[in-house]
């Protein structure tokens, strides 16, 4: 682990070191022969998740954010989590959240606006308490902006509690803030790929692409082409064709990261951390010029700062405020446009034996003003430069053929539990269903518009009639119990999005619909919902079934 920026609260884990700022590079030597997989980085804390599931925290501790009350300058362990395995740790201004392998989320620390999901205002929190309000639900991803908070389970809802003085938890409503999680009904349906929070805005991607973002909006930082808050979330047009995969949000700052490793920004620039070699305020996408021609695979954003990693180059770039030596420039200045961070960054293919001191990065995290690098040296062989998230539990759940596959491994009869669960979870989900099939063809399923689909409705049609045979009717009175109980009376008359509206097409491949047992509780009832889809849906959903087979899949 490499780390960089203020040191001042111990927020860089190097224990008692005499520096307050860290202007380059500097190893880690707590993690040595550890191997971490997620850093959370707050104001002036951070959190380090080890792949064995526990927890480190160190930095500053007045609200009792770190979960302990050891030492402040090095990496302890939060013991109060031991019982646990973490897979994800999110951090705000003075809070911070864990997410465990069986979905349940863990907050501590300030929690006067409500942020901490507890149902109180307590002012602060020492010990991780379990969210309760959430333990009926699997969370696949926590977020965290200064003093609100965001989950994402796998049924693809988005959660959102805390301080909501700018509409920031995307609610239909400012001020009052939120003690407990609640939904974002506004976004019901869609297949989300990824949240992310910044200081007081939020932005959550969808699995083609498409970006919505909501909260304070004084520098453009929603990029929405104006500076007016927004309180329900909001589709950013302007990036829909550009094929985004990644987001992450500064203070009043944000940065995309597309398919093809092109980096947007826009939001607050005043000291450089847009990296348009200007301090103006941009409030549309705009993107980075001097990053053009390097394929750019991890962004992450800092107070004030941002990083951006391209291996193929073998260097790493930052912009932005620098007086805290978040840059790792060897300076303290701002810098308007990329700078090369100072290390020995190498890519995965020039990783020799030799070269024992060559850095290949892992992830890279950036929050407050501290910066870091997971980096791996020779003879560790796995490949790891890419922003997305990997691990399938930390996704929405979606349909595919190793899933459906274990779902008919059960020896016939009855159902276990757990197979019984997921495919309530999927069919039960209209998110989760959304996010199948989508096309890998060329044009792709980041192409998705009122004329493509963005589904493979041949791969639609062969896993459905995989799924249901009468060899397992066990698995079709599940998948019935679900479409009829929970999925059809929940859809929305006004989908948000175009992506909302793909099971119109997939579903009634499903063998189910033709099934005249079904055609009362099932294929009339879907076909109501059909028809009860407000004007622009109905039509979108019209021109997505008339469209040709070669776009569609």
């Amino acid at each position: 682990m490499l780390c960089w920026g203020n040191a001042a609260y111990g927020q860089l884990g190097l224990g008692g070191i005499d520096e307050e700022i860290v202007v380059e590079p500097r190893r880690c030597e707590f993690f040595q022969g550890k191997c971490v997989s997620d850093v959370g980085c707050g104001h002036r804390h951070t959190a380090f998740l080890l792949e064995d599931g526990t927890v480190y925290t160190c930095g500053c501790n007045d609200l009792g954010q770190l979960g302990h009350d050891k030492s402040r300058k090095k990496p302890e362990q939060v013991v109060a989590l031991d019982a646990q395995i973490i897979v994800a740790v999110a951090c705000g201004q003075s809070h911070t959240l864990a997410l465990n392998d069986k979905g349940q989320v863990f907050s501590w620390g300030l929690g006067s606006d409500g942020q901490l999901g507890l149902n109180n205002f307590d002012e602060c929190v020492r010990v991780p308490r379990n969210i309760k309000t959430l333990s009926d639900v699997q969370v696949a991803q926590v977020a965290c902006g200064y003093w609100h908070s965001h989950a994402l389970s796998r049924a693809g809802q988005v959660f959102s509690w805390g301080h909501n003085r700018f509409g920031q938890l995307g609610l239909g409503t400012k001020g009052h803030s939120v003690s407990t999680p609640q939904i974002i009904q506004s976004l019901q349906g869609v297949p989300f790929a990824q949240i992310s929070a910044g200081g007081a805005h939020s932005f959550a991607l969808t699995l083609s692409g498409a970006v919505f973002g909501w909260g304070r909006n004084k520098f453009g930082q929603l990029g929405l082409n104006d500076t007016n808050d927004r309180c329900f979330p909001a589709l950013l047009k302007s990036l829909r064709s550009q094929r985004v995969i990644y987001i992450s949000c500064g203070e009043d700052h944000t940065a995309v990261l597309t398919k093809e490793g092109g980096v947007f920004t826009f939001g607050a620039g005043g000291y450089g951390q847009l990296g348009h070699n200007s301090t103006n305020h941009e409030i549309n996408p705009r993107k980075v010029f001097e990053l053009m021609g390097n394929v750019v695979t991890q962004i992450s954003c800092g107070r004030q700062h941002t990083l951006a990693f391209t291996p193929s180059s073998e260097k790493m770039d930052s912009f932005g405020l620098g007086g805290n030596g978040q840059l790792g420039t060897r300076s303290t200045c701002n810098r308007k446009s990329p700078a090369p961070v100072k290390g020995p960054w190498v890519s995965a293919a020039h990783l020799d034996s030799d070269l024992e001191s060559g850095c290949c990065v892992k992830r890279i995290y950036a929050g407050g003003d501290q910066s870091f690098a997971h980096y791996r040296t020779a003879n560790k062989l796995q490949n790891f430069e890419d922003a997305t998230i990997k691990d399938p539990n930390r996704k929405i759940c979606c349909l595919n053929e190793e899933k459906i596959q274990r779902w008919l491994n059960h020896s016939p009869g009855r159902l276990p539990q757990e197979v019984s669960n997921e495919i309530d979870l999927v069919f039960s989900a209209a998110s989760c269903l959304n996010g199948s099939f989508l096309s890998m063809s060329h044009p792709d399923h980041f192409s998705t518009s009122s004329k493509c689909s963005g589904v493979d409705m041949n791969a639609a049609r062969l896993l459905f009639h995989r799924l249901i045979t009468p060899d397992h009717p066990e698995v079709n009175q599940q998948i019935a119990a679900s479409l009829e109980k929970n999925l059809i009376p929940r859809l929305s008359s006004s989908p948000p999005d175009i992506e909302a509206l793909r099971l119109f097409l997939t579903l009634p491949e499903c063998p189910l619909f033709s099934d005249r047992n079904n055609y009362v509780t099932i294929a009339i009832p879907f076909a109501k919902s059909l028809l009860s889809l407000k004007e622009a849906p109905l039509k979108e959903t019209g021109g997505l079934r008339s469209s040709p087979p070669s776009s569609n899949g």
